[in-house]
């Protein structure tokens, strides 16, 4: 099978699209906070079960790449069909909140609505998951791991709002 230049480019922009809005928002938190994430999170009284902060990087990146591949499997059903455009809208959606959550929680301090976005996000991801599913199994198999690091996302956040109120 030969891909054609149209098609690794549609791949490539599918798979930095994600990664571009998440290391945004990042670099948004980072001029908001007036500090490095890191030293942030490293500032922060957790538990001593956390994981330390840079694995926080490359877990994101790890879901980010395949976040984009799902994207690009389900867009390459044809985006003119209803039932692709409204999977890629809830895509869309959690990526809005994926990018926005890092901002409450680090840029503002805001960890009770950085809670609550999360919350949301993972009831978003879940109907995404259903939807993909029903175009392409792959692509819904794809963000799995990112659904269990959402519900982990979820647990460290709540510790750590609960601990550092």
């Amino acid at each position: 099978m030969i891909i054609s230049t149209k098609e690794i480019k549609k791949f490539i922009i599918s798979v930095f699209i994600p990664i571009i809005v998440g290391f945004s928002s990042s670099f948004i938190s980072e001029f908001l906070s007036q500090t490095n994430t890191s030293t942030y999170y490293s500032n922060l009284i957790k538990p001593g079960f956390f994981p330390p902060g840079y694995v926080f990087p490359i877990v994101w990146t790890i879901l980010y790449v395949l976040m984009g591949i799902s994207a690009y499997l389900i867009s390459k059903k044809g985006l003119n069909t209803l039932k692709v455009r409204d999977a890629m809208f809830y895509y869309y959606l959690q990526l809005g909140l994926n990018f926005i959550w890092p901002i409450l929680f680090f840029g503002l301090g805001l960890r009770f609505t950085a809670l609550i976005v999360i919350g949301l996000m993972i009831v978003i991801v879940l109907i995404m998951i259903t939807k993909f599913a029903k175009i392409d199994k792959r692509a819904a198999y794809i963000n799995l791991p990112y659904l269990a690091w959402l519900f982990y996302a979820f647990f460290l956040n709540y510790v750590i709002w609960s601990i550092n109120r």
